[in-house]
């Protein structure tokens, strides 16, 4: 079962200050696009990766691929104006050996092969949805529209997820037919009634949302 990444490089990038897209903001010599392409590339497992990018920076995005390790591999294709409908066309342009498919985002661009690497496995020992997370250190308030607290959850039993999401193609599909919007695409099979196993994530895969995190990846980068 072939294994493809959808990579979304979506996102506006004005928490950033930028005046492009988020995925094509420079860090470190390159783009944080081409530091997530180069990433996702190396797991060995990874014979397909799809880049979603917006219209506005199609050109751009396949220059980035020509200059990869792998073009071949890569295809690139315009996003949607939301981030479920961007993995949908992510997802239109698998090729047919793809059965494991991982949703990625270029806004995390220095989560480790080696992740990408595990969450495989996992969905090959027979998890039909897996998504990294990482445990939540902060003690965390659920509060109503006046700002009044009405709950205090157990953090032991939360975990703040991120990206890559490792899916059974089939299932990820499924959980899109609905048509539905939600922040991330464990989400979406969760509300299709599908099981989502959680697994260790990986500091690395921080998102990249304000200019101290873009500087976090600088200095990731220039410590090697």
């Amino acid at each position: 079962m072939s294994v493809a990444v959808v990579l979304v490089a979506g996102g506006q990038g004005r928490r950033l200050g930028a005046a492009e897209p988020k995925a094509f903001v420079m860090v470190g010599g390159a783009t944080l696009l081409e530091h997530a392409l180069r990433r996702v590339l190396t797991a060995s497992e990874v014979s397909h990766v799809v880049i979603v990018a917006p219209a506005s920076h199609l050109e751009e995005a396949g220059a980035i691929t020509s200059r990869s390790a792998r073009p071949a591999d890569v295809d690139v294709v315009a996003g949607g104006s939301e981030r479920s409908a961007s993995v949908a066309a992510g997802l239109a342009a698998l090729r047919r050996d793809d059965g494991i498919v991982l949703v990625h985002d270029a806004a995390r661009a220095l989560a480790p092969a080696e992740l990408v690497s595990r969450l495989v496995h996992e969905v090959r020992s027979g998890h039909p949805a897996v998504v990294p997370g990482l445990p939540v250190t902060d003690t965390i308030k659920q509060v109503d529209a006046d700002g009044v607290v009405v709950a205090t959850p157990d953090r032991a039993a939360l975990r703040a997820v991120q990206t890559p999401q490792a899916f059974l193609r089939e299932v990820l599909q499924h959980a899109h037919a609905s048509g539905a919007e939600a922040t991330d695409d464990a989400a979406l099979v969760e509300a299709a009634g599908g099981h989502v196993r959680v697994v260790p994530g990986d500091a690395l895969a921080f998102k990249v949302t304000t200019p101290d995190d873009l500087a976090l990846v600088e200095r990731h980068l220039t410590q090697g």
